[in-house]
């Protein structure tokens, strides 16, 4: 059974970058469809970019342009990739398998902070 974990989050200013990491143990990434969801403070988890077994991406309209997901088999990992960072980015940002976000199961995320 598939386990992801976050990293990558930070305190950056309006316009930076961040990249940030979901790496995964227990089995191969390359076989999964993965999201990136992220949740602002009262606010619902919206999904923000997602990334399928045959790299096809998709992106919420409010990323696009900005954010790239991609993966890398040989390390197991998807990353996000965040250019143009807004203040409305301000997030915890979690990966999840499509059956992960089914049952609900998410891990622990990573922060993402950007000052005006």
């Amino acid at each position: 059974q598939v386990q992801l974990v976050e990293s990558g989050g930070g305190l950056v200013q309006a316009g930076g970058s961040l990249r940030l990491s979901c790496a995964a143990s227990g089995s191969f990434l390359n076989s999964y469809t993965i999201y990136w969801h992220r949740q602002a403070p009262g606010k619902q988890r919206e999904l923000v970019a997602s990334i399928t077994s045959g790299d096809s991406t998709n992106y919420a309209d409010s990323v696009k342009g900005r954010f790239t997901i991609s993966r890398d088999n040989a390390k197991n990992t998807v990353y996000l990739q965040m250019n143009s960072l807004k203040p409305e980015d301000t997030a915890a940002y979690y990966c999840s398998t499509p059956l992960m976000r089914t049952l609900g199961r998410w891990g622990q995320g990573t922060q993402v902070t950007v000052s005006s």
